[in-house]
C-alpha cells in the first residue's frame, strides 16, 4: 500500500525498462457490508485488496504482468516478466498494436463526496436494526434483511509517456429483502439490493428511500402472496426502470460489446446477433429509443474521466432514433474492427487485463408522465423489480421475470398479480417501444455483479432509464 500518489510515482519513474512503451495500473479496494435479518445483527464483513498491472510494448506486442508486491523490486520483476512474455509472443502476435493511441494527460479524478466521511458500523447497524424492526410481525412474513454495503476504489495510472491518472470514488449499496410464505406458495419483495448502486455517501441511502420502506415492502410481499397469477398472452407491457435496468443491460448492453462482436467471448460468455456492417443502419428500436454511452453523470456506478486504458471518455449516441450508431468497444477493439467506440477499456481491479465493458450505459427520457404512460394502455400489465433472467449467448432470445406486477385496463392501474414474467427477442421487442416516460419517470441505477472474461471478471456498470411501454409482449404467469 502506497502513502501517497507521488511515492507511486517517484517507484514508477524508478523502473528500468527496454519496452516502447510501459504503463503502471494500481489498484487499491477496501469494502465493508453490514446485514441485520430477522432483527439479528450479523457479523460485518471487511476486505482490502491493493496490486498493481504493468503493461508493455515492445515492435507491436502487448503484454502485462500483474503483482502484489508493491516494493520497487516487486515492481521491478512484474515489468520484467511482461516484457519476456511480449518478446516470447514476438513474431505469433495476431495484432500490430504501435498504432494504439498513447495516453499524455494529467487528472485528478476524484468523485463527489468521496472525501466526505462515512458513519462507522455502530451508526449503520443502528440504521438496518430499526429498519429490520419495522417488519410486522406477521406469520406469514417467514424472512426479511436490511443491508448495506460501501466499496472505496482508488486507481492510479502512470506511463511511459507521462500520463498520471488518479481516480477516487466510493461506491455504496443499500437493500431490503421480505418473503412471505403461506406453505404452498413464497414472494419474496425487495428493494435496492440486485439493481441499485450509486456513487456518493450517505445520501445514496435516502435516495433510494430504505429509512421507512419496511412496512411497504411486507405488505407488498403479502399482497402478492395472496394475489392471482399473471394471465397470459399478448399485453401491453409497462416495465419501471429497476426491471428497464435488466432489459437494457442484457439486451442492449452485452450484444453491443464490440469483443463480442468481434468473437473474444464466443466460449464463455457468447457472441451477439449484431454484426459488424450493421452499425450505422440497423434499425434496433423504435424511432422513440435513444441509448447513450455517458460517463459524465456522477452518481451512477460507472461515471469516469478516462477508462482502464487512459483513453478521455465522453458522452456518445449508441442507439438514436431507434438505429444503430456505434458499439461499446474501447481502443484496442477500435483499432482491430475500424470502427468507432467509446472509452470502455475498463477492468474488475488490479489482477485483470481491461477489456470491452459496458459502462453507464441509458435510455434517453421521452415526454410522457407515468400517468399517461398507464393512461395510453388498454389492457396491459404493469412490471417492476428483476427476479429472474434467460438469455441465449447471442443476446436475442430472452425470458425475464419481475417481482411486482399490476393489471392495466382502460388506462386505470387494477389488481396486484404475482408470478410475472414476458419473453421476445431483442430487436423486436426494442421495436416495439411505444412510448418513454419524461425525466420525473428516470431513475439511476447499477449492478456490482455485471460478469464477463475468462478469467472472470465482476465489474460495476451503471443504468439510467424512465419507464417504458411496449405493444404486444408475450406476458406469462407462473405455475398455479
Amino acid at each position: 500500500m502506497f502513502e501517497s500518489a507521488s511515492e507511486l510515482s517517484r517507484r514508477f519513474a524508478a523502473l528500468r525498462s527496454g519496452a516502447d512503451f510501459w504503463s503502471l495500473r494500481h489498484v487499491r479496494e477496501l469494502g465493508e457490508h453490514y446485514r441485520v435479518r430477522r432483527n439479528v445483527a450479523l457479523p460485518p464483513a471487511f476486505g482490502e485488496d491493493c496490486g498493481a498491472m504493468l503493461t508493455v510494448r515492445i515492435t507491436g506486442v502487448e503484454a502485462y504482468a500483474a503483482t502484489s508486491d508493491l516494493t520497487q523490486a516487486g515492481l521491478q520483476a512484474a515489468l520484467e516478466r511482461a516484457e519476456r512474455m511480449a518478446r516470447t509472443l514476438a513474431g505469433h502476435a495476431l495484432l500490430d498494436v504501435r498504432e494504439l493511441p498513447v495516453p499524455t494527460g494529467a487528472a485528478d479524478d476524484v468523485a463527489p463526496g468521496y472525501e466526505q466521511p462515512l458513519a462507522g458500523p455502530a451508526h449503520w447497524y443502528e440504521v438496518l436494526g430499526a429498519e429490520s424492526a419495522r417488519v410486522p410481525r406477521d406469520a406469514r412474513l417467514v424472512d426479511w434483511s436490511a443491508g448495506l454495503g460501501v466499496h472505496c476504489v482508488e486507481q492510479i495510472y502512470l506511463n511511459s509517456a507521462g500520463a498520471c491518472l488518479r481516480r477516487a470514488q466510493r461506491f455504496v449499496y443499500p437493500e431490503l429483502c421480505v418473503t412471505a410464505s403461506d406453505g404452498h406458495d413464497s414472494q419474496t419483495r425487495s428493494l435496492g439490493g440486485f439493481n441499485f448502486g450509486q456513487q456518493g455517501g450517505a445520501e445514496v441511502v435516502e435516495r433510494i428511500g430504505l429509512v421507512g420502506a419496511a412496512p411497504r415492502i411486507a405488505d407488498e410481499a403479502l399482497q402478492l402472496l395472496l394475489a392471482p397469477n399473471t394471465p397470459s398472452g399478448p399485453l401491453d407491457l409497462l416495465l419501471m426502470p429497476d426491471q428497464m435496468v435488466l432489459q437494457i443491460h442484457e439486451s442492449i448492453g452485452h450484444p453491443l460489446e464490440l469483443d463480442r462482436i468481434l468473437g473474444d467471448e464466443r466460449n464463455y460468455a457468447g457472441t451477439s446477433f449484431v454484426r459488424l456492417e450493421d452499425f450505422g443502419r440497423y434499425q434496433y428500436g423504435s424511432p422513440l429509443l435513444d441509448v447513450t454511452f455517458d460517463p459524465g453523470r456522477p452518481e451512477e456506478l460507472a461515471s469516469y474521466r478516462h477508462d482502464d486504458d487512459g483513453t478521455p471518455a465522453r458522452r456518445e449516441y449508441l442507439i438514436r432514433r431507434g438505429i444503430l450508431q456505434r458499439p461499446l468497444g474501447g481502443a484496442l477493439s477500435q483499432l482491430r474492427s475500424g470502427l468507432p467506440g467509446v472509452a470502455n477499456s475498463r477492468a474488475c481491479s488490479w489482477n485483470r487485463a481491461p477489456i470491452d465493458r459496458m459502462a453507464n450505459l441509458n435510455v434517453e427520457p421521452g415526454d410522457r408522465s407515468l400517468a399517461q404512460l398507464i393512461g395510453g394502455i388498454e389492457r396491459g400489465i404493469l412490471m417492476s423489480t428483476n427476479r429472474s433472467w434467460s438469455i441465449d449467448d447471442a443476446r436475442n432470445k430472452f425470458q425475464f421475470g419481475c417481482e411486482w406486477g399490476r393489471l392495466i385496463e382502460n388506462g386505470e392501474l387494477q389488481g396486484v398479480v404475482k408470478n410475472p414474467n414476458y419473453r421476445g427477442i431483442s430487436a423486436h421487442f426494442w421495436r416495439n417501444l411505444a412510448a418513454v416516460g419524461d425525466a420525473s419517470t428516470v431513475e439511476v441505477l447499477g449492478t456490482p455483479y455485471c460478469g464477463k472474461g475468462e478469467p472472470n471478471q465482476a465489474v460495476r456498470v451503471g443504468h439510467a432509464s424512465p419507464a417504458c411501454v411496449f405493444k404486444n409482449i408475450d406476458v406469462f404467469g407462473g405455475a398455479a
